[in-house]
Parts: structure tokens; C-alpha cells; sequence
């Protein structure tokens, strides 16, 4: 294995996520048709897949974490955006951590990793 190519992520509102993820940093790439909404969007070295779908998302046990490179600043430009976050601290072995949804419900986690 080399690692993780994409995590594929059930969104109600394509254009919406696209446009929150946006706000992470993550853009959209040419995707096929597959004849259902989607989108694909690069998150540094991995892609992220939306798909459209009108499931509830899991809960909290099931997310997914974007590595940043500071957890305050991110918070602050998701706030400046209306976009609230519950913050962990702390955590050693795990650096600073924060958890925020998308408009999907999904909880996704921002991690900032101990140097």
C-alpha cells in the first residue's frame, strides 16, 4: 500500500459542500460522468469524492481529518465564515484538535499534529 488515495463522502447539496470544502482549502477536479451528482476535489496529496445522496450521515464515530498547519487560524477564517467548531485542546500524541460539520451533517476533524 502507499497510502490513501480519496475518502468518499455522502453529501446532500453538491454545490454546497464544494463551496464549504472551498473554505478548507480543497478544489474541484475534472470528474467523469456517472450519471449521478458528484464531485471530486483535491485536499493536498489526497482527493476528496462527494457524492449525492439523501442518507443520513453516520454519527461522530465515522469522520475523516485534514491536516493543518495551524488550528487557530483555520478557526478563525471557518468563524469569520458562520462555520462553528467544538475544540478538544491538546492531545497528546495527537496534537490540537477541533471537529466541525459540513452541511451534510458529516463531522469532519481538524488536526494539528505535535511537531
Amino acid at each position: 500500500m502507499v497510502g490513501v488515495h480519496h475518502v468518499a463522502i455522502g453529501v446532500k447539496d453538491v454545490p454546497e459542500a464544494i463551496e464549504f470544502y472551498g473554505l478548507l482549502g480543497l478544489y474541484p477536479l475534472p470528474r467523469p460522468d456517472f450519471g449521478f451528482p458528484g464531485a471530486w476535489l483535491q485536499a493536498g496529496n489526497q482527493q476528496v469524492h462527494l457524492l449525492q445522496t439523501e442518507t443520513v450521515p453516520p454519527g461522530a464515530e465515522n469522520h475523516y481529518a485534514f491536516h493543518v498547519e495551524d488550528l487557530d487560524a483555520c478557526l478563525a477564517h471557518l468563524e469569520a465564515h458562520g462555520v462553528p467548531a467544538r475544540q478538544s485542546g491538546r492531545i497528546t500524541g495527537a496534537g490540537k484538535q477541533a471537529f466541525i460539520k459540513d452541511p451534510s451533517g458529516n463531522v469532519v476533524e481538524l488536526n494539528q499534529p505535535d511537531r
